[in-house]
């Protein structure tokens, strides 16, 4: 297999003192996949109970708005967790917050198991925030990992795929509980169908758990990329709380923290209220709303990879990012219409269009927000933007919601319409400063693989 030469280190000019090399290592990509399997299973249950709310309500006695906090719980969770989450990655580092939140996951989907029953809410809601509030060790680390083991060349591809996880399990969120609830008034089969779920997931948790508890590593020997050795070499990253006000002080990352929030806090409440939307037009389609879901996710997939790979080849962040999100808000309006004036098909289309440029964009702002900042630590940088798209998300959702329960979809579309024209101007206003680009353009010294350690 080729390898990308590794450069050797590195800015003498900073410091001639200190000499660390760069090289890729083949076990990159096994810290990925690890990660992305548990981003999978933290993301599945997110959606698990939205996705099919009208049988939840109907099996525990509660109401379908009662249903959307779990949900919700995980925006409510992630914003004052963010901030001692992001500390104790700074201080811990990378293994240590992948460790407790995989484990988190894992006990929350044990604990769920318990709530097979009709009383069982409360168990179930017990279960939900403690997988809820794990996930604060999940949304900022794509950025983090794509940085501390990808070369420069690899590193918008590394963090699009570390975030396609999370977006796979949101699709296999929308499509299989469906599937194996059935859709009736027997509370037994449902009790059941939900059996075969909680149990399932419980088990496939604990398996990624013990993968990371065996396989997972902090770093590797050598950094990647030269933008990295910078930071070894030369100490140049901040302290966490530091790192915070240099951020809270970047007018260019502040803006990008507002549109960040607005897209995907609307990508939050289209998912949260999918299935009533789509039951509103065509009762009894729980799975089709299930596996449009699954269409605007799998699209995301498409679109992440696809914008990891442009931004790799030209670098374009501003234009990029402002292209997307204006392609965002047309799939909105389009998807807005063809539920109410469209068929089922038509939907399917434009679930499709709206997925690729919404989901899409999760890591253009990662990657934009971490060119912005440099060379203040990823995890900061992406974590503060989750927490944005959590508020912007409770809000969404909950405003949303209410119109929707009130007015019907036509008022809540119309609000979340507004909001993306709103971000995309805020976007337009941005201005590009490609911080770590420059720190990997530098010049180095080249140098030769080593023979006994390959790349």
């Amino acid at each position: 297999m080729m390898c990308d030469p590794p450069d050797l280190p590195f800015l003498q000019a900073m410091d001639p003192s200190k000499d660390v090399g760069t090289r890729l290592y083949r076990s990159r990509f096994l810290m990925l996949a690890l990660f992305v399997c548990y981003s999978m299973s933290s993301a599945f249950q997110w959606i698990e109970y939205a996705i099919i709310s009208n049988l939840v309500s109907h099996y525990y006695g509660v109401s379908e708005f009662t249903v959307s906090w779990t949900s919700m719980v995980y925006m409510i969770f992630y914003i004052p967790l963010i901030v001692p989450a992001n500390w104790l990655l700074e201080k811990k580092g990378l293994r240590f917050a992948v460790l407790i939140g995989s484990f988190g996951t894992c006990l929350g989907s044990w604990i769920k198991c318990g709530s097979l029953n009709p009383g069982g809410w409360a168990v179930t809601m017990i279960g939900q925030s403690v997988v809820a509030a794990s996930q604060v060790f999940i949304l900022g680390i794509p950025s983090q990992l794509a940085g501390v083991w990808f070369s420069a060349n690899e590193v918008s591809r590394a963090c699009a795929v570390g975030v396609f996880g999370n977006q796979l399990g949101i699709a296999l969120g929308f499509v299989l509980p469906p599937i194996i609830v059935p859709s009736t008034k027997d509370k037994d089969a449902i009790e059941k169908g939900l059996s075969i779920l909680f149990y399932t997931i419980a088990a496939i948790t604990s398996i990624i758990f013990f993968a990371i508890l065996f396989l997972f590593k902090e770093k590797p020997p050598l950094p990647p990329s030269r933008a990295q050795a910078a930071i070894l070499n030369n100490d140049s990253r901040s302290g966490y709380w530091t790192s915070i006000a240099n951020l809270c002080k970047n007018l260019k990352y502040m803006l990008l923290l507002v549109t960040y929030g607005i897209n995907v806090g609307v990508f939050y409440a289209i998912s949260t209220y999918l299935n009533q939307m789509v039951l509103a037009y065509y009762p009894g389609a729980e799975a089709s709303a299930g596996w449009m879901g699954l269409t605007i996710v799998i699209s995301g997939m498409f679109g992440s990879v696809a914008c990891g790979i442009l931004l790799d080849k030209t670098h374009k962040f501003k234009e990029t990012t402002l292209a997307v999100y204006i392609l965002s808000l047309i799939g909105m309006v389009a998807f807005a219409l063809c539920l109410r004036f469209g068929n089922m098909w038509s939907l399917f289309v434009v679930s499709a269009l709206l997925g690729f440029f919404m989901t899409g964009y999760l890591p253009l702002g990662f990657e934009f927000a971490a060119e912005l900042t440099y060379p203040e630590a990823e995890a900061t940088s992406s974590g503060l933007l989750n927490a944005s798209a959590q508020i912007f998300g409770i809000i969404f959702t909950a405003g949303s919601g209410a119109l929707l329960e009130q007015y019907g979809d036509k008022e809540s579309n119309i609000s979340l319409c507004v909001s993306l024209v709103i971000g995309s101007i805020i976007t337009g206003f941005i201005k590009s400063d490609l911080r770590r680009f420059r720190a990997s353009q530098m010049p180095s010294v080249p140098s030769q693989c080593d023979k006994l350690n390959p790349c």
